[in-house]
């Protein structure tokens, strides 16, 4: 089991494919010997940040919270994988400054319309109708990373190859163990 922790920052557009990509890299990071907790924005709202609201300091408040227990597993030897909207470049900037691990930024990229298709939820929808105030990428702004460590494409990439992309840059980064998925010792 390897005892090397950092966090996976995964930021981008509701429905540009965070939680999909986090839980689809879980089992492989298990499988090459990696502690692994997922971080997801809905569950930490519902369990660590019950109550804010989605003001621009609420947001803050909720992304500081994730970013210090992220943090908490990295320092301690797990790969600590977020999957939260973040759409400030400031805050994102300022978790990273805290950070005691290896602090990976991963941009979820996917256009806005692709991601409207994707809104299982209807959450675009009500935003556009103004029934959702202070929505990302409609009513409130998201900034795109300027330095991300790794860049996804979900509208163009299949979650194979964008999956294939982190992994590559861990592993040529020596942040994982170089093995490979699937195979048997």
């Amino acid at each position: 089991m390897s005892d090397k922790g950092l966090t996976l920052w995964f930021t981008g557009l509701s429905g540009s494919g965070k939680s999909t990509l986090a839980q689809y890299l879980t089992p492989m990071l298990r499988e090459l010997g990696n502690k692994v907790e997922v971080l997801d924005g809905d569950e930490v709202r519902e369990n660590l940040s019950k109550g804010l609201g989605f003001s621009k300091e609420d947001r803050d408040t909720n992304i500081s919270r994730i970013g210090y227990v992220a943090n908490m597993l990295a320092r301690n030897g797990v790969v600590a994988i977020t999957a939260a909207i973040s759409p400030y470049r400031e805050l994102r900037r300022e978790v990273r400054g805290r950070a005691q691990a290896p602090f990976i930024e991963i941009y979820v990229e996917c256009p806005l319309d692709i991601v409207e298709e994707r809104d299982t939820k209807g959450l675009y929808k009500k935003a556009r109708a103004g029934i959702i105030k202070n929505f990302t990428g409609i009513s409130d702004p998201y900034e795109d990373p300027e330095q991300a460590e790794v860049t996804v494409n979900t509208g163009t990439e299949s979650i194979e190859e964008s999956a294939a992309k982190i992994l590559d840059y861990l592993r040529s980064n020596n942040l994982i163990v170089a093995g490979e998925v699937g195979a048997t010792s």
